[in-house]
């Protein structure tokens, strides 16, 4: 099973991940990145994957 990780000290905040995937990310009041599902489906690994890819810090893995 696929597990999202996020590294919050590298977060910026800038929202990349919400705006690709937001059943699974949100940028929360602290203006760092929350993790919504820590333990998706299958089914959303493409989608995932993108929005992972778009982070331009870096913050998001997806480990399997």
């Amino acid at each position: 099973m696929m597990k999202i990780e996020a590294d919050r000290d590298k977060c910026d905040g800038l929202g990349m991940c919400e705006a690709m995937a937001p059943d699974f990310f949100e940028v929360g009041d602290d203006g760092t990145v929350v993790v919504l599902d820590e333990r998706p489906e299958e089914a959303y690994r493409q989608d995932l994957s993108a929005a992972v890819d778009a982070c331009p810090v870096l913050a998001l893995r997806l480990r399997d």
